[in-house]
């Protein structure tokens, strides 16, 4: 049973997806998606009470693909916080290469502020979550209680700086978005630097990639 049902909710994202794509606007009502798809109403609101609920739905589904696939490597379990972080990175990063038609679709027009996007709600409660995890392991291996870190300001501070990363990425044109992989490597290392209060010279780094990036872009 709850196979099908995960069938069935891989098949509203998929159709979702495309449909918007092909026809380059949304679906106007779910009786008229539902229709298209072969499916009832009933069995939509079974997993979404909307269509922008679909929208949400499927930014946690990157989430969840690129946090399943970084957590079956055998290393994933001895890595830092730091390097877990960078993986998972990496990973959604390229799980939304592969969708990048329907991200630029989706965040079309709110490119300039990412953070007031109600179809990304979803997707800062994960990844918060995610994020909290890493600095609870942060958070063990210090000894002085002074040195520990509150999780909700750091996850907050962890979901901004993707936010970042997302807008980044979405006015990326270099071959294969290598400059997005270096935006990825220098932030990060600017929070965990942060995180052990060592921050000067990757604040100056990566203050001197952005500087030289929006130079080139002016």
């Amino acid at each position: 049973m709850a196979k099908k049902s995960e069938q069935l909710k891989e098949k509203i994202f998929d159709a979702y997806s495309s449909a918007v794509l092909e026809q380059e606007k949304e679906p106007k009502s779910v009786y008229l998606f539902c229709k298209e798809l072969g499916i009832s109403e009933a069995e939509f609101y079974q997993h979404f009470g909307s269509l922008n609920h679909v929208k949400g739905q499927i930014f946690c589904q990157f989430f969840d693909n690129a946090l399943g696939l970084i957590s079956k490597g055998k290393e994933f379990a001895t890595q830092s916080p730091k390097e877990k972080l960078l993986s998972f990175y990496f990973t959604f990063f390229e799980v939304l290469m592969l969708n990048r038609s329907y991200v630029l679709f989706a965040l079309d027009g709110a490119s300039a502020d990412l953070q007031k996007l109600s179809v990304l709600k979803e997707l800062r409660s994960a990844f918060k979550g995610f994020v909290s995890g890493l600095i609870k392991e942060g958070n063990a291996v210090k000894q002085i209680r002074i040195s520990k870190h509150p999780e909700a300001l750091f996850s907050e501070g962890a979901w901004l700086q993707l936010l970042f990363l997302m807008k980044f990425w979405m006015e990326d044109d270099s071959p294969g978005f290598e400059k997005t992989d270096m935006a990825i490597e220098k932030s990060v290392r600017t929070v965990f630097d942060l995180f052990d209060n060592t921050p000067i010279d990757s604040i100056v780094d990566f203050g001197k990639f952005l500087w030289k990036e929006k130079i080139k872009t002016a």
